[in-house]
C-alpha cells in the first residue's frame, strides 16, 4: 500500500513536464493537460482513500528513496500518509481541479497563459510533496517549490511595477520561513542524531525521553517551527504580506492565498503537533499569536476598500483562530476548520469580480444607511484610533521594513568604503590562507582554530550584505554572492567531520550556476545598454529565454532543489555543533540575504516596465 503514495507525486510531476513541452499557442491543449492530470490525480486519490479506509486506515510510511549518504549523515526522501495528508490532499486536489477549469476561460488569450498553467502545476507538485512529506528534508523540498511558485504567480503581470514589488516583499517573508526550517533541521540532527521521521514523532515515549534532557533545544525547535508557520500562514507579525500577494490573477489568488498555500503553516503545526504538544510555553505562544492575528486581521478586513484585500485579511483572521484551536489541542477541529475556510475563500475570490459589480448596482439603486453596531457604544476617540490603525494595517508592513529590512540595507551601505577591488583582494587572501590552514589544520592553535568558522562566516555575511546594497553594477552584486558561498563552505570546513567531499558537493552547484550566471549577464550586456540595479528594466519582455535561464541560476545559488547545493545546505547545518549558535545565526542570516539579493538582481534586470517604452504595458497595478 505504501508504494501507491508515489503516484500522487509522479502524476503532478508528469503533468508539469508535459505542460512545459506544449507550445504556447495551443491554449486548449495546455488547459486540458492541466485539469486532466489534476482531475485524474483527484480520482486516484478518492479510490485510494476508500481502499485505505476499508483497510483500517493505517499510517503509511515510505522511506526507501536515499539521495545521499555519508558518515553520520543521510539525506532521504520520506513520504507519510495519515488523516492529515488525506484532508490536505483531497482539498488541494479538488480546489486545484476547479481553479484550472476556471482559469481556462478567465485567462483566455492572456500573454502569459502557458506560464500560468506551468506555474500552477509546479505549485501543485510542491503542494503534494509538502503534504506527503515524512521528514523535514522532504517537507523543505516542497516548501521551497511553494515559495518560488508564489513569487512567480504574484509577479505574473511582470510588466507592471507593483506586482513585481509585492512579489519581492512576499518572497522576503517566505525566506524567513525557509531559514526557520533550516534551523529546525540543524538542531533536529543534534537532538535525534538521525534523520528523524514524522512517524517517530508520534512515539510519545521517544519524544519525551529526548526532550527531558534537552528541554531548551526542544523549545528552540518548536519556536522555529512556529516562526516558519507564522511566516507562511500570514500570522502576526507577518500578516501584511497576504493582501500584497493578491496582485496576481484572481485564480492564483484563490488557490494560493485564499485556500492552499496560506494554510501550509497550519499543516506544519499539525504535522509536528506530537513534538510541541507537551511544551506549555510554546502552546501559549501559538495561542497568543493566533489571538493577536485574529483580532488585528479581523479589524483590518472590515475597513478594506478592495474585496480581495478584505478576503485576504478575513482568511488570515480565521487561520489565527485555527492556531488557537491547535494550541488548545483540537487537531480534528483544526482540520475541519481548514477545509471549510479553504472552500469558502476560494469561492469568494472566484466570484469576487461579479460580486463587486452586483454590489455597486445594488448600492446605487437601493442605498440603506449603516445600522447601529457594537462599536457605536465605544468612545469616539477609541473608535477613530482603531479605525485609523486598521486603515494603516496596524503599521505591520512598516514595522517589518523598519526593523528587519532597513537595518540589513543600512549595514550593506556602510560597507561602501570597501570597493569591489579591495573586497576581491581580501577574499582571495582569505580563501588562499583558508586552503593552506585546512591542509595544516592540526598545527593551528586551539584558540585560533575555534574562532575560524565564525570569522570566515562573518566575512561571507559582509560580502552578501554589500551585494544586497549594491545599486550600480549587477556583475559586482552577483560576484559577491558567489564569494559568500565560498566563505560559508570554508567556515564549515574547519568543523569536525566536514570532509573535502562535502565541500565539493556544496560548491559544485554554486560553481556551475555561477558560470551560467556570468554567461547570462554577458549575453544580456551585449544585447542591452544598461544592466545596473538602479531600477526595474523589464528585459524579460524581449529576452524571455534569457530571463528563464537566469532565474534557474538564482534558484540554484539560493539552494533550490535543482543542484547538489540543496543537499549541501542541509549537510552544512548538520555539521554546525549545537554549541555554535553564533555560527548558525550568521550562516542563517547569510542565506536569508543571499536569496533576497539574488531575487532582487533577477527582478531588477528582467521584471517590471520595459525600459524601451514603445511597448504597450501597464505602469501600475489596477
Amino acid at each position: 500500500m505504501e508504494k501507491i503514495i508515489q503516484i500522487f507525486i509522479l502524476l503532478p510531476l508528469l503533468g508539469f513536464i508535459m505542460s512545459l513541452i506544449i507550445p504556447r499557442k495551443h491554449e486548449n491543449l495546455l488547459s486540458r493537460t492541466a485539469f486532466g492530470f489534476v482531475g485524474f490525480n483527484l480520482f486516484c486519490l478518492t479510490v485510494f482513500v476508500i481502499y485505505w479506509l476499508v483497510n483500517a486506515h493505517p499510517n503509511l510510511n515510505l522511506n526507501e528513496i536515499l539521495i545521499y549518504q555519508t558518515k553520520g549523515y543521510e539525506f532521504l526522501l520520506d513520504f507519510y500518509f495519515d488523516k492529515i495528508s488525506v484532508v490536505y490532499l483531497f482539498v488541494g486536489s479538488f480546489l486545484t481541479f476547479l481553479v484550472t477549469i476556471y482559469s481556462r476561460y478567465y485567462l483566455h488569450r492572456e500573454r502569459g497563459y502557458k506560464r500560468f498553467f506551468n506555474t500552477v502545476l509546479f505549485f501543485y507538485l510542491g503542494y503534494n510533496i509538502t503534504v506527503l512529506s515524512g521528514n523535514f528534508e522532504t517537507l523543505f523540498l516542497g516548501w521551497e517549490i511553494l515559495g518560488i511558485s508564489s513569487f512567480l504567480l504574484i509577479s505574473f503581470y511582470r510588466e507592471r511595477y507593483l506586482p513585481v514589488k509585492n512579489a519581492i516583499k512576499v518572497f522576503s517573508i517566505y525566506r524567513i520561513g525557509d531559514v526557520g526550517l533550516l534551523l529546525v533541521m540543524w538542531l533536529s540532527h543534534h537532538l535525534w542524531h538521525e534523520n528523524v521521521t514524522f512517524l517517530k514523532l508520534n512515539n510519545y515515549e521517544l519524544v519525551h525521553e529526548h526532550l527531558q534532557s534537552h528541554s531548551l533545544i526542544g523549545v528552540f525547535i518548536s519556536t522555529m517551527i512556529l516562526i516558519s508557520a507564522a511566516a507562511k500562514s500570514a500570522q502576526f507579525p507577518f500578516s501584511s504580506w497576504l493582501p500584497r500577494a493578491m496582485e496576481g490573477p484572481t485564480p492564483s489568488s484563490a488557490i494560493f492565498y485564499g485556500s492552499l498555500s496560506v494554510h501550509i503553516g497550519v499543516f506544519l503545526l499539525l504535522r509536528t503537533f506530537p513534538f510541541w504538544d507537551y511544551q506549555f510555553s510554546v502552546r501559549v505562544l501559538i495561542a497568543a499569536i493566533g489571538l493577536i492575528t485574529a483580532i488585528l486581521s479581523g479589524l483590518t478586513a472590515r475597513v478594506q476598500s478592495s474585496v480581495k484585500s478584505q478576503i485576504a485579511y478575513a482568511s488570515s483572521a480565521q487561520i489565527g483562530i485555527i492556531f488557537i484551536e491547535l494550541a488548545a489541542g483540537f487537531e480534528n477541529l483544526a482540520l475541519i476548520h481548514f477545509a471549510g475556510n479553504a472552500f469558502l475563500r476560494t469561492y469568494q475570490l472566484l466570484v469576487s469580480p461579479s460580486v463587486v459589480s452586483y454590489l455597486i448596482k445594488e448600492q446605487f439603486y437601493n442605498f440603506t444607511p449603516r445600522k447601529h453596531s457594537a462599536e457605536d457604544s465605544l468612545p469616539n476617540r477609541l473608535r477613530y484610533t482603531i479605525y485609523l490603525l486598521s486603515l494603516k494595517e496596524w503599521n505591520l508592513d512598516w514595522l517589518m521594513s523598519e526593523y528587519i529590512w532597513m537595518p540589513i540595507k543600512q549595514a550593506g551601505r556602510k560597507m561602501s568604503f570597501m570597493s569591489f577591488n579591495v573586497t576581491s583582494i581580501i577574499f582571495a587572501i582569505l580563501l588562499f590562507s583558508g586552503i593552506i590552514a585546512f591542509q595544516i589544520e592540526n598545527a593551528i592553535p586551539g584558540n585560533l582554530h575555534r574562532f575560524m568558522p565564525e570569522f570566515y562566516a562573518l566575512f561571507g555575511l559582509i560580502l552578501v550584505l554589500k551585494s544586497f546594497a549594491e545599486r550600480g553594477n549587477a556583475w559586482h552584486a552577483f560576484t559577491l554572492i558567489l564569494m559568500n558561498n565560498f566563505m560559508v563552505a570554508m567556515a564549515i570546513s574547519f568543523n569536525e567531520h566536514f570532509e573535502f567531499s562535502h565541500t565539493v558537493l556544496y560548491l559544485s552547484g554554486i560553481v556551475v550556476a555561477g558560470i551560467i550566471g556570468y554567461f547570462s549577464l554577458y549575453t544580456l550586456r551585449k544585447k542591452e545598454v544598461k544592466i545596473d540595479l538602479k531600477q526595474f528594466y523589464g528585459h524579460s519582455y524581449k529576452h524571455p529565454r534569457l530571463a528563464f535561464l537566469f532565474l534557474l541560476v538564482c534558484l540554484a545559488l539560493s539552494g533550490f532543489p535543482i543542484t547538489p547545493t540543496f543537499i549541501g545546505e542541509d549537510l552544512i547545518y548538520s555539521h554546525i555543533g549545537e554549541h555554535q549558535a553564533i555560527l548558525a545565526l550568521i550562516v542563517s542570516i547569510s542565506f536569508i540575504v543571499d536569496g533576497l539579493s539574488l531575487i532582487r538582481i533577477y527582478s531588477r534586470l528582467f521584471l517590471g516596465t520595459p525600459i524601451k517604452r514603445f511597448h504597450e504595458v501597464g505602469f501600475r497595478s489596477s
